[in-house]
């Protein structure tokens, strides 16, 4: 009797970290997420837009970060500039190409905790048919109890993507070379 209370007691410790680990859909319902882009326009000002339709999900935990995983699906068709002609132009064989490549994905291959709710997340983004490796600058920002009786976590990131890295073939000058992505991302927790 003594060797199985031992044997469970060495499980259950083992195992803690893992039961801590919890399972995340993004809230893109409560547009408690999104996903936005800038880019500069010519070299005098920035253009702003952002993406109206993604989901995914995500796995976490704050023990053992490194064991954390993203999935994300963004509807590239969705694009929006709040600039119907310019949209109408981001959609074509330019840019985002949508009718060939409706859908854009991230999937994480690695998360690092670099301390202080700060986090570097590593990952492939297929976009315009391109799979590329990128970096996400990311931090926590926060986690706990909401008023409909659900746990949430909230993270934002950014990170720098190429046009030519993506196929994209519209030349925009050399001050435009390159779009900025910034990330808001609230999860919840899957019961």
């Amino acid at each position: 009797m003594k060797k199985l209370i031992m044997a469970a007691a060495i499980a259950t410790i083992w195992m803690s970290p893992l039961a801590s680990a919890a399972d995340y859909v993004i809230d893109d319902k409560g547009a408690h997420a999104s996903i936005n882009f800038k880019i500069k326009h010519l070299g005098y000002s920035w253009l702003t837009g952002r993406f109206d339709t993604f989901g995914g999900k995500f796995s976490y935990d704050q023990k053992d970060v490194s064991a954390s995983k993203i999935e994300v699906n963004i509807d590239t068709t969705s694009v929006n500039s709040n600039h119907a002609e310019r949209d109408k132009h981001l959609k074509s064989d330019d840019f985002l190409e949508v009718d060939k490549f409706a859908n854009a994905k991230f999937v994480s291959s690695s998360v690092v905790d670099k301390g202080d709710d700060k986090l570097e997340i590593k990952g492939t983004l297929t976009l315009h048919g391109v799979s590329k490796e990128i970096v996400i600058e990311a931090n926590k920002v926060g986690e706990g109890d909401d008023p409909w009786g659900g746990y949430r976590v909230g993270f934002s990131g950014t990170t720098r993507i190429g046009l030519k890295d993506f196929a994209m073939k519209m030349d925009l000058g050399p001050a435009s070379t390159h779009v900025e992505l910034e990330l808001h991302i609230e999860g919840i927790k899957v019961k």
